[in-house]
């Protein structure tokens, strides 16, 4: 097991969303490493836990990261937010992304959970995402 990749997945996955045209056109650039403090935008993207465990095998290190990327508007509905989450979907599932570190083997989704937000009348789609990365 190894977290050395952790940092370069990171990276890509943030590179990969926030690089995407229509995603971003969407969200007006909004996309986010963290929440930034202050005032937000009433749409935007932004990359959350992440919880890891071993994932090595006879070919070498590695680990499997399951990541939220979260989806949050201050819009009336869910809509908006869930076509923000179908492209976020549509950058991760099955990519090729390359990493600084190592390789991404594999990035499937694993879950949703669309909820009012914590702050007003925000709503919020987490996707939690699960990655297999090699360090070799």
């Amino acid at each position: 097991m190894t977290y050395a990749v952790s940092a370069a997945l990171q990276a890509a996955v943030y590179g990969a969303l926030a690089g995407h045209g229509e995603l971003s056109a969407l969200v007006g650039g909004a996309v986010f490493d963290a929440e930034p403090a202050g005032i937000l935008p009433d749409l935007y993207v932004t990359l959350g836990p992440e919880n890891v465990r071993a994932g090595s095998d006879g070919s070498g290190g590695g680990a499997v990261h399951e990541f939220v990327i979260s989806v949050v508007t201050d819009a009336a509905g869910f809509s908006t937010a869930k076509q923000a989450a179908v492209l976020v979907c549509d950058v991760l599932i099955d990519t090729d992304l390359p990493l600084a570190r190592g390789r991404l083997v594999s990035c499937r989704f694993l879950k949703a959970k669309a909820a009012r937000a914590e702050r007003g009348n925000a709503r919020r789609i987490d996707l939690t995402f699960r990655a297999r990365v090699d360090d070799g």
